[in-house]
């Protein structure tokens, strides 16, 4: 049996004992498959020119050991430091929250030596755009890229619409045009003054347009979904009077199932994610004008829950995640 030397790349500063990545790895550690586990924080200025400035030589971490915990300050991360060498590594595991860089994770790619990365990099810059959903155009509410101030006038005349910068995360830039205004968040701007504000991030970074959902009061479910398997499923609901979903906006999480729409969204999406190395994703999905789920967004960067799911589950889901990570390591070795 194979066993894999593992590096995990993170950033403590945003962690709390919520954190996924302790129960994650804690359960790697002891994995048949495991031979050790150093992590390394870009939380720590001595990695800044790893993390920044792509200077291989420039990592350093800790060898993981039975006392691996959320601790404040990220003490952990500094105790029994040592330079790290990337072809030391089999598996190199990713817990990093935006922002990455594109260049940044193309450079990791070339520069991994035979470790096999999870989720792929060249994968992740290309479906975690929200440009990648016009791809599946057949699970997703009516969506057009969105390259001018014009185009974002032309489709709104449609309908109400949502407009989402193609590489923010966790709602920020998410506006609503509905008529002569735009709402972001709650506070209600004229259109066309909003539009000429934005217009150079429009036509230089560009948008996804997204038709505006009525039902948005029923939730925003996020599914996590490992190797193809619907893991678990929380519903995340907009706080009164609001249409903005995201718990940083005001939102609440609460358990939830999955409907039949959202199994055919999964079937559908997962063979094509697969194919560009992604094996941990969460997709979002809405509830459409004729009630059923369609997906708004997918997730391959730093997915999280893992604790969560599994405690409102009682599944081992922590346990199986571990299992299709050294299986897709296996297989792509």
């Amino acid at each position: 049996m194979t066993k894999y030397n593992v590096l995990v790349l993170t950033d403590h500063r945003g962690h709390s004992d919520q954190n996924s990545i302790y129960s994650l790895i804690n359960e790697m550690k002891i994995h048949k498959q495991c031979n050790y586990i150093d992590i390394a924080s870009r939380g720590l200025e001595i990695n800044e020119g790893f993390f920044s400035n792509m200077e291989a030589d420039k990592l350093f971490g800790v060898r993981i050991g039975t006392d691996f915990q959320y601790t404040d300050g990220g003490t952990y991360y500094n105790k029994g430091l040592k330079q790290l060498y990337l072809a030391e590594y089999d598996v190199i595991f990713m817990r990093l929250p935006r922002p990455v860089s594109d260049e940044w994770l193309m450079w990791l790619d070339i520069n991994k030596g035979n470790a096999v990365i999870v989720n792929n990099p060249k994968g992740i810059i290309k479906t975690s755009s929200k440009e990648y959903l016009l791809s599946i155009p057949e699970v997703c509410p009516t969506i057009k890229k969105i390259n001018s101030v014009e185009d974002a006038i032309d489709f709104s005349i449609m309908h109400p619409i949502v407009l989402k910068p193609l590489r923010e995360y966790g709602g920020k830039g998410v506006v609503k045009i509905d008529g002569n205004k735009i709402f972001e968040g709650d506070e209600a701007f004229d259109r066309d003054s909003y539009l000429k504000r934005i217009e150079e991030a429009i036509t230089i970074d560009g948008y996804i347009g997204m038709k505006y959902l009525k039902n948005v009061s029923q939730g925003d479910k996020r599914i996590l979904v490992v190797g193809g398997e619907i893991m678990a499923a929380s519903l995340r609901l907009p706080r009164e009077g609001s249409w903005l979903c995201n718990v940083s906006q005001g939102g609440q999480t609460v358990p939830t199932d999955i409907t039949s729409e959202e199994r055919y969204i999964i079937e559908t999406i997962s063979p094509k994610l697969v194919q560009e190395g992604i094996l941990i994703y969460g997709a979002d999905t809405l509830v459409d004008d004729d009630g059923k789920r369609v997906l708004s967004e997918i997730n391959t960067l730093s997915i999280g829950g893992f604790p969560q799911a599994q405690a409102q589950s009682g599944k081992p889901i922590i346990n199986q995640t571990i299992d299709k990570i050294f299986e897709y390591a296996n297989d792509n070795k």
